[in-house]
């Protein structure tokens, strides 16, 4: 009886260490798929950054800090602003890591805990602005326009009640109806002493990201409401947006950033429309993350 006592104590302790052995092999190797390791969250996110339009600026920054973070492994998947947003919801919804290229102004900051990867080596540069041009000629041909557009900027908070009731289903034309009516000394700042016109038809043009549909709808209010001009409102690229200015085609655009994402179009064009400079400052892009993810740096991509 002593014997087999015995016996089940040494069977026990083996037990044991074979389970001690076996948890300290399983946090192990939750730490490595955990997201605890750069290598790791790369693998988790299959190695995908998730972009919006090709011909953005932001897709060209990021293409050059891919190449300058040496993140050889890692792919730019084109989309949309809306598709990017989409696949965002997605994965917080199921607390996944997901890499996105963003900036601000946006909804999604507001909706969202989210963080900046820090951008060591500045690829993405400092903080950029959105600057308004307009078509060279505008200034004669439609001075009440013209010192509008001159004198229109605004903070990225007051972008972000337009942005964020646009989200939550508002119609964009309503959403800035609704805050040029609840921020009347806004706009009577911009629109002061100007003489408003009878029907006189105006074009602006602008690129789908939802930071600049909440502008442009604002403008497009304002000079029609109160300054009484037909506006018609193209939603185009970057390119043609710039070309059209450029060209004479259409009168104006609120929606130029500057000085890295539209520095192209800037370089090809800048003796062919006005810089009436910016609207907005302290503008940002960059890769973004969710908050709950463990990692703070581009650099922490690399392998």
């Amino acid at each position: 009886m002593r014997k087999q006592s015995k016996w089940m104590l040494l069977l026990g302790l083996a037990g044991v260490l074979t389970l001690s052995a076996c948890n300290t092999s399983g946090g192990a190797d939750n730490k490595a798929s955990g997201g605890n390791g750069a290598e790791s969250f790369g693998k988790q996110v299959k190695h995908e950054i998730i972009g919006i339009d090709p011909g953005a600026g932001i897709m060209k920054a990021t293409s050059k800090a891919i190449e300058e973070y040496g993140l050889s492994d890692w792919k730019l998947v084109e989309g949309s602003s809306a598709a990017m947003t989409a696949t965002l919801a997605k994965d917080i919804k199921a607390k996944k890591p997901v890499v996105i290229t963003g900036w601000t102004p946006h909804w999604m900051f507001s909706k969202y805990d989210l963080k900046y990867l820090d951008d060591p080596k500045k690829v993405y540069g400092e903080a950029e602005e959105i600057h308004t041009i307009a078509r060279q000629g505008l200034k004669d041909d439609e001075p009440t326009a013209y010192q509008f557009l001159d004198r229109f900027e605004w903070t990225s908070d007051e972008m972000g009640e337009i942005m964020t009731a646009i989200e939550e289903g508002a119609k964009p034309e309503d959403a800035a109806k609704k805050w040029a009516d609840d921020h009347p000394d806004r706009v009577n700042e911009w629109i002061k002493d100007l003489k408003p016109v009878n029907g006189k038809p105006l074009k602006l043009s602008y690129v789908a990201w939802d930071s600049e549909i909440a502008s442009t709808n604002l403008l497009q209010y304002v000079l029609q409401d109160k300054l009484g001009y037909k506006v018609t409102a193209l939603q185009v690229e970057a390119g043609p947006m710039w070309t059209g200015v450029a060209n004479g085609d259409v009168d104006a655009s609120a929606a130029a950033w500057l000085p890295l994402t539209h520095a192209d179009y800037m370089e090809k064009y800048k003796d062919k429309v006005d810089d009436l400079g910016p609207n907005m400052t302290g503008v940002k892009t960059g890769l973004v993350v969710p908050s709950y993810v463990d990692i703070n740096s581009i650099e922490d991509l690399k392998k």
